[in-house]
This record gives structure tokens, sequence and C-alpha cells, in this order.
């Protein structure tokens, strides 16, 4: 498990694991890791640890959050990685393999797109900068080739032959086989959004990791689990809700049309059949 060693002027005075999917980083007491200093802000910064990766994100405060002796706004942490807040250092300790890579965390998709976004890939929009959107029309024709006529020739009884090589091409029965997927495999999911310009779009829940929000204002995360998928607050100072209910600090679950309202949107998580 991952862990953060605290030290000023070189001397240590504190280690923490990271066992919690959001760490708060800050002077007041309520934050996880209290770092009673004037040079620190009431909440300075987060970590966000999924599976077995983190990335720190600054929350606006006044002095910055450093890496590497490099100012950061979100980090991708690796092991030995050592973050800088004041003169108070916390060297980050991590040998399990990573299960994501930084461009996961650091790539929003945000579900605000134009209403009459056409099929073209809104990726491509650079009014968008360097955030990126999956986000699918819903009700799209889908236009299925002709079926190709069958050619029934008589066959001549010169040649019977030649009849058990016409059988080969007969291979479609493994096109098939994977309509029986392995017994316990996650069922593949997605979100729709219900309201706002991109209200009738869908993203599918491909990666381990989905960002979903408006960075700056209320960013969550979706993660996919061997045991189903969850949803954590990663950004803002106000929590996204879950059926009404505010996310707090903590992963929850989601079941088969939970409604998710982040960033003033609402959609809805579902299973796809």
């Amino acid at each position: 498990m991952a862990k953060l060693i605290l030290s000023v002027d070189g001397q240590v005075l504190k280690e923490y694991t990271l066992s919690k999917e959001r760490t708060l980083i800050g002077r007041k007491p309520h934050n996880d890791i209290q770092i009673d200093n004037l040079a620190v802000s009431g909440e300075h910064a987060a970590i966000i640890t999924i599976l077995n990766d983190s990335f720190i994100e600054d929350l606006g405060s006044t002095n910055g959050t450093m890496v590497n002796g490099k100012p950061i706004k979100k980090h991708f942490l690796q092991n030995n990685d050592v973050v800088e807040i004041g003169k108070h250092k916390l060297k980050y300790f991590n040998d399990a393999p990573a299960a994501a890579s930084a461009a996961d965390f650091e790539k929003t998709m945000i579900i605000r797109n134009p209403a009459k976004a056409a099929p073209t890939p809104v990726a491509a929009d650079k009014s968008m900068g360097d955030t990126q959107t999956n986000l699918k029309a819903l009700g799209g024709e889908v236009v299925k080739p002709a079926p190709a006529p069958a050619t029934t020739q008589p066959q001549s009884p010169a040649a019977p032959q030649p009849q058990p090589q016409a059988q080969a091409p007969r291979a479609p029965e493994p096109a098939n086989a994977p309509a029986a997927p392995a017994a316990g495999a996650l069922r593949e999911a997605a979100i729709q959004v219900l309201s706002g310009a991109a209200a009738g779009r869908t993203l599918d829940l491909t990666k381990n990791l989905t960002t979903i929000g408006k960075p700056g204002l209320q960013v969550a995360v979706i993660t996919k689990r061997p045991n189903g998928y969850f949803i954590t607050h990663v950004e803002g100072a106000t929590y996204p809700t879950l059926n009404g209910t505010s996310l707090g600090g903590q992963a929850h679950s989601l079941g088969d049309h939970d409604l998710i309202e982040i960033a003033g949107v609402k959609m809805e998580f579902f299973y796809k059949p």
C-alpha cells in the first residue's frame, strides 16, 4: 500500500498510509494530514488513490504545491516523488505496479457539448482545449448492410468432390462464440446525460478510470473494478450527488439506473444489455 513520509528540514515527523480514496492535506484539524504551519492553506491539497495509483491536486492554495521542485496543479504520483508544501516535504512510496497511466487522470471527460453536435469527434473541437469526450449520440440510425444474394448453383454430378471445399467458408460460427461471456465477468456499463446541452448522449465506461465533470468546478472519477463500478469525488469545493445524496469524500458503488449530478448536469448510470 502506498504511503507518505512527512518531514521538515530533514527531520521525519510522521508516516501516513494512503488507505483512503481521498486524503486531504492542510493546516486545519479536519485534514487527514495536518500541517500546522502558516505557509499551508486550510485545505491545501488532496491525494486521490484509486487501486494502486495516486495523484495529488492543489486545491487553490495560497502558496502552491510542488512535486520534485516543480509547481503543479495536478500530478500523477510515482515512487520516490517528493511533494513540497511550504517547508514541509512528503515523500511518496509505492512499489506496487501501476494500474493506470497519468493520462487517465489528467484528461477529464466533460459531459458538456453543443446541443447540435454532429457525430464528428468532439475531441477535434479546439474550443474544448485539452479535454476529451467520448459521448455518443443516442438514437443514431444504424445502416445494416444488405445481405449478399444467395447464389444457388446446381451441382454437377460430375464434380461432387469440390463440394466439401465450398463448406469451408462456413466459419462464421466463431463469430457467435464471444456471445458467451466468461462467468463472473463484469458487465459493460455507461452513463447517459439527462440534462444540459449534451442531454441524450452516452459515455461508455470502457477504461479503468473515467473522469467526468468540469475542471475547476466539480470533477469525479468512475473506476471500473472486478467487483463493479465506483464513483469518487476528485475536485471542487462541493461534492457531486448520487441519488440526491452528497458523495462525501469516500468512494460509492454504482447500481443500475443510479442518478448522478455533477457540475449542474444530471446523468444516469446503467448496465448495458
